[in-house]
C-alpha cells in the first residue's frame, strides 16, 4: 500500500536522567540525528521544563522530528515524520545510542493512504 508519508514512533527507556534533563544536549543530538538521516534542517526549537524535562521540534524540509523527555522515568518519546527520502534507520540508531537507552521500541506507520484519496491535487488559484 502506498502512503503520502511515514511516521516512526521511537520509545526510549532507561536513559540517564542527566542526559534527558539537558536541553543543549538534546538539541545537539536531535540535530545530529537529522543530519545522520540526511534530512534538510529548516529550524529547531527546544524548551527546558523546570525542574525536569525537555520538549523540542526540528522542522525539516521532509517534515519533522519531535522529542519529549521524562528524566524522572528515564524515558524519551521521539516522533519522526517524513514525506521525503531520508535515511530513517540511521537517525533512529544514532538516537538510541546517543541517549544511552537500555531498551527501545520503534513503531512504524504509514500516513495518508493513497488509495483513500478520491481526487487528485488541483493547483491553487491566486
Amino acid at each position: 500500500m502506498k502512503y503520502l508519508g511515514k511516521h516512526y514512533l521511537l520509545e526510549l527507556y532507561d536513559c540517564p536522567a542527566e542526559l534527558l534533563s539537558d536541553p543543549n544536549f538534546i538539541d545537539k543530538k536531535m540535530n545530529e540525528a537529522a543530519r545522520e538521516m540526511e534530512a534538510s534542517i529548516v529550524e529547531s526549537n527546544f524548551h527546558h521544563f523546570n525542574p525536569l524535562g525537555v520538549s523540542g521540534v526540528i522542522i525539516i524540509k521532509e517534515s519533522h522530528l519531535t522529542i519529549h523527555t521524562w528524566p524522572e522515568y528515564g524515558y524519551a518519546a521521539i516522533d519522526i515524520f517524513t514525506c521525503g527520502k531520508i535515511y530513517m534507520e540511521r537517525g533512529i540508531d544514532f538516537l538510541i545510542e546517543a541517549l544511552n537507552a537500555k531498551s527501545s521500541e520503534v513503531k512504524k506507520m504509514g500516513r495518508g493512504a493513497a488509495h483513500k484519496f478520491t481526487q487528485t491535487m488541483v493547483p491553487r488559484k491566486s
